[in-house]
């Protein structure tokens, strides 16, 4: 039987970046899927502190050169891939010198340049989608982990959801504890809006400045279904989730998360687990 592609839009993966648990989770998840009953691929913002020769990055040709608009800029698409051992998995990363700057050893410009985040989140989710476009790789899954993800179900759902590669995907949204502070650039809805979404898909995020919690309902609402990875996830955005009415899965232990993700993944997709 033919294996089941699962897509992974992940805001941290190790060991491109230090050990946290977000980035751990990013690597052991996918990799523990991969290979068994799923054909897994990982897209992850290229942060600048990342370093390309260790990690063996190199661009694909083929997959850059794309301008992707915000706010009526030209912003040039650039794809990086490397290779996760030992389960030869394939992590592709989103590039942009606009967004993504050499800055090594500093951090995360999610955290150093924060005030581009509404746009840097943006390019990323356009990113991944025009490029799984031009993959021609279709994903039954869509799983979306952390909220530099959250645009993911909203532009998949909308701006993408009549494309063949989408149209029949079911879209996850994990809910991570990690947070950003503040709120996003005051202009972010009208962004939006200048990127063909109408203000009825976007009400949701209402009139004032976006902030951490605001950002994960609008992925909540747009997704078929929502994880919550940890224990100390904020409890109204859990509570927001199990409201929904949506398939909705409680945080598991190390030991078992594989295995529920795995099964969780067959019911959404209407079969029936061995």
């Amino acid at each position: 039987m033919e294996s089941k592609k699962v897509l992974f839009i992940s805001q941290e993966v190790s060991p491109y970046l230090p050990d946290t648990s977000m980035s751990v989770l990013g690597r052991d998840i996918p990799q523990g899927i991969h290979g068994k009953e799923f054909e897994v691929r990982t897209f992850t913002p290229k942060y600048g502190c990342i370093n390309e020769r260790r990690n063996q990055l190199h661009e694909v040709i083929r997959l850059s050169g794309m301008n992707l608009i915000i706010d009526d800029t030209d912003h040039p698409l650039i794809i990086k891939v490397a290779t996760l051992l030992p389960s030869r998995m394939q992590v592709y990363f989103i590039d942009n010198d606009d967004y993504f700057q050499p800055m090594p050893e500093k951090g995360l410009e999610t955290d150093l340049l924060a005030a581009d985040n509404d746009e840097r989140i943006m390019f990323f989710t356009m990113g991944v989608a025009e490029t799984v476009k031009k993959l021609r790789w279709q994903p039954a899954v869509i799983h979306c982990s952390g909220w530099v993800s959250a645009l993911a179900p909203l532009y998949l759902r909308r701006k993408y959801g009549d494309d063949p590669t989408f149209r029949d995907s079911k879209i996850v949204y994990a809910l991570q504890p990690e947070k950003f502070e503040g709120t996003l650039d005051p202009r972010f809805v009208e962004k939006l809006l200048m990127n063909d979404f109408t203000e009825e898909e976007i009400a949701a995020l209402g009139k004032e400045p976006i902030d951490f919690a605001t950002l994960n309902r609008i992925a909540i609402d747009y997704a078929d279904a929502v994880i919550q990875v940890t224990p100390d996830v904020d409890p109204a955005l859990v509570e927001y989730a199990r409201q929904s009415g949506k398939p909705f899965l409680p945080y598991k232990d190390d030991d078992s998360r594989v295995e529920s993700y795995t099964d969780f993944y067959h019911t959404l997709l209407g079969e029936e687990e061995d």
